[in-house]
């Protein structure tokens, strides 16, 4: 079985910064792609930014520039390291791994159970 453990969430201010933190572990035979969600309250879950195994990036537009993704592929870890934080940033953050598992080298998509970011004055 695959655990994704999420970490790093809080209460900042405007402007201010945070780093989330991303661990899958389990039968892990690879990693393709590790990412970061949210959800904001009434809204649809979005993409915030995803890196591959072998280091290419995506953002979503708001978050460019402020916004870095990384990863550490020896530990299967994912960060989000995110400055500049606007109220418009409050959600919950979700970290999802697509990974192959198993000796069948099945392939999967894993989610964690998500952190809270409140940006707030």
């Amino acid at each position: 079985q695959v655990q994704v453990v999420e970490s790093g969430g809080g209460l900042v201010q405007p402007g201010g910064s945070l780093r989330l933190s991303c661990a899958a572990s389990g039968m892990i035979l690879s990693i393709v792609e590790m990412a970061w969600y949210r959800q904001a309250s009434g809204n649809e879950r979005e993409l915030v930014a995803a890196i591959t195994s072998g280091g290419t990036t995506n953002y979503e537009d708001s978050v460019k520039g402020r916004f870095t993704i990384s990863r550490d592929n020896a530990r299967n870890t994912v960060y989000l390291e995110m400055n500049s934080l606007k109220p418009e940033d409050t959600a919950v953050y979700y970290c999802n791994v697509d990974l192959y598992t198993g000796a069948k080298m099945w392939r999967n998509r894993y989610w964690g159970q998500g952190t809270q970011v409140t940006v707030s004055s």
